[in-house]
């Protein structure tokens, strides 16, 4: 009941907003162009990821670059390994305050028991062991 309701209101509001940027082609092409604008914002920061050891456990450096002249607040760092295609866990780590043009670094370490027989098998010979991290950083700033 909720989701149909919650649907309802969804489509009612972007109705709403396609009424609203109809009247002039002008208006339209405007709110397009600033959607595409927000979408294609340049990002504050620059990542580089560093391995630690990675067997039973994998540690995860991340050398994160503030490259604006903002000062960044709140910055927190969320690592997803997976090793050979599979997701084998997630970690976290609060960075704090970074200042302009300065650098910082976050570490977290993976571990658990899907990871520890993935490197069982690995060292019987049964797999290969590639590993891949996604990063994402997310930070707050005052314009």
């Amino acid at each position: 009941m909720l989701r149909r309701l919650a649907g309802a209101l969804a489509i009612t509001t972007a109705a709403t907003a396609l009424v609203i940027a109809a009247p002039s082609a002008a208006n339209a092409s405007s709110t397009t162009t600033i959607a595409t604008m927000e979408a294609a914002r340049k990002q504050l920061i620059r990542t580089k990821i560093y391995w630690g050891r990675c067997k039973d456990t994998c540690r995860i450096r991340v050398r994160i670059k503030n490259i604006s002249s903002k000062r960044l607040y709140d910055v927190n760092l969320r690592a997803k390994l997976r090793v050979n295609g599979r997701y084998m866990g997630l970690c976290r780590d609060h960075v704090g305050q970074i200042r302009p043009r300065g650098v910082r670094w976050a570490s977290c370490t993976v571990r658990g028991a899907k990871l520890n027989r993935m490197w069982d098998r690995y060292l019987d010979g049964r797999i290969r062991w590639d590993t891949r991290v996604n990063t994402v950083v997310h930070y707050e700033w005052y314009g």
